[in-house]
C-alpha cells in the first residue's frame, strides 16, 4: 500500500480490527520511509459479483451498487435515518440478491427489496419510495398505501409503541 503522504509504498499493518458490524476491516497503517513516518487507516471491503440487472424494457445492466445507495439516500433524505443504516440496507440488499442464486436479477425485485428496506428504517422514507417506484395512480393509492402502514407497522415502529393495558 503506498503512502497517501509521500508515496512510499513501504507501510506496515499496525493495527487491525473489525468494522461496520463486521462487513469491513479497519487498518491502521504506518509508513516506513524515514523522512515520513505518517499513519492512516485503510478498509478492507468484500465485493461481490453481482449478476445483471434486468430492467423492464428487458434490457440487461451491470449492478451499480451506487445508483442502489443513491436512490436509499434520496428516500432518506432530511429523515433521521444515518449513513450506517443505510450501507447495512445496501449491503442485506446485495446479500439477498446473492443468495438468490439467479443469473440475472430483475430491477423490480430489486425495488421490493429496497421498499422492504425503508419500511425497516423510516415509514416516510418508505412513502417517498412507493410513491415513484409504484407510480400511483392517484391520490386513492397513496392513501391506501398509507393506510397499510398504519394496520401493520413496521418491526422499529412496534418495539416503540407503548402497550396499553387490557387494548389487546
Amino acid at each position: 500500500m503506498h503512502c497517501p503522504f509521500c508515496g512510499n509504498d513501504d507501510t506496515r499493518v499496525v493495527d487491525s480490527r473489525l468494522a461496520n458490524d463486521g462487513d469491513q476491516v479497519r487498518r491502521r497503517r504506518e509508513c516506513l520511509s524515514t523522512k515520513c513516518k505518517e499513519r492512516f487507516s485503510t478498509y478492507e471491503v468484500a465485493t461481490f459479483n453481482m449478476p445483471p440487472v434486468v430492467k423492464s424494457t428487458g434490457e440487461k445492466q451491470a449492478f451499480d451498487e451506487h445508483k442502489l445507495r443513491a436512490g436509499l439516500m434520496r428516500a432518506t433524505q432530511k429523515r433521521p435515518v444515518d449513513a450506517k443504516a443505510i450501507d447495512g440496507a445496501v449491503l442485506h440488499i446485495q446479500k439477498l440478491i446473492l443468495h438468490s442464486d439467479k443469473s440475472e436479477v430483475k430491477s423490480s425485485q430489486i425495488g421490493e427489496y429496497v421498499m422492504e428496506e425503508l419500511r425497516k428504517l423510516d415509514d416516510v422514507a418508505f412513502i417517498r419510495f412507493a410513491s415513484v417506484y409504484r407510480n400511483f395512480n392517484d391520490i386513492g393509492e397513496f392513501i391506501e398505501e398509507i393506510e397499510g402502514l398504519e394496520k401493520s407497522p413496521s418491526p422499529e415502529l412496534k418495539k416503540r409503541q407503548i402497550k396499553i393495558p387490557g387494548s389487546e
